[in-house]
């Protein structure tokens, strides 16, 4: 099973992410402490899962819909972890300190902050 973590603020403005089976399994609302210029300062955060065998289409789409600059999507597999980007899909063994540094140095030099570079191992 795949779970994860979308932020609503994240998505492009018209989009639409239709034919994805996400279930929902939590809505939260927080106050961010430092968003970037371009950010919102509160998030609406969807924690969600979905069938593993949809982890590549689940990918593209979230890649295709994330408003730019600096917003990701992250999610996993148990087997493996995939962080999100505009354009950008970065896939990894759980665990893989390497891929984790790749990911998170492409999302610094998109200009997302160090502390929103948190996504789980």
């Amino acid at each position: 099973m795949i779970t994860g973590v979308l932020i609503a603020e994240s998505l492009r403005t018209g989009t639409t992410l239709d034919h994805t089976r996400l279930v929902v399994q939590e809505i939260k609302r927080v106050a961010v402490r430092n968003p970037t210029a371009d950010q919102p300062p509160v998030w609406t955060l969807l924690s969600f899962e979905a069938p593993d065998a949809d982890a590549d289409a689940l990918a593209r789409a979230f890649s295709d819909a994330l408003d730019q600059p600096g917003w990701y999507a992250d999610f996993r597999t148990p087997d493996e972890t995939f962080v999100v980007f505009p354009g950008r899909i970065f896939r990894y063994s759980r665990g893989d300190r390497t891929g984790r540094t790749e990911a998170q140095a492409h999302g610094r030099s998109i200009g997302i902050p160090d502390e929103q570079l948190d996504w789980p191992v």
